[in-house]
């Protein structure tokens, strides 16, 4: 596969795996369900969470293929809403003003909207890169 249709990195992945007992690399990877499971479960008692440090490069591949490379970046968009989403900072990047004043004003509608964006950030990039 070449560069031009990586959009999500292995090294990102690695990252978000040190804190996975919270599911974050899975999320990040497009796996909400699991990420859910993991969050609630430390990461299925830590197992699960040694078991991906095998399988986050198999995991980074099937989110290339499966999300749309374009001018929003996953990681930016992902670092932004990791560490600024209850500001709204990584819906400003996105270009959705509209909402990123509606998170920056409630702190995310009080968090319940940075959880929802933990779950669709991918999609949500995904349609604003096929759309242009």
């Amino acid at each position: 596969m070449d560069q031009g249709n990586k959009t999500h990195s292995i090294l990102m992945g690695y990252v978000l795996w040190i804190f996975g007992f919270t599911g974050s690399h899975r999320f990040y990877y497009g796996k909400p369900v699991s990420g859910t499971i993991y969050f609630f479960t430390l990461g299925l008692l830590f197992i699960g969470w040694f078991v991906d440090l095998f399988f986050i490069p198999s995991m980074s591949r099937r989110a290339d293929l499966r999300f749309t490379s374009g001018r929003i970046n996953y990681n930016v968009a992902w670092i932004l809403l990791t560490f600024l989403g209850i500001f709204g900072i990584h819906r400003f990047y996105m270009r959705k003003w509209i909402t990123g004043l509606i998170y920056l004003c409630t702190l995310g509608i009080v968090g319940i909207g940075y959880i929802y964006d933990y779950w669709t950030l991918n999609d949500q990039i995904t349609v604003i890169n096929r759309s242009g």
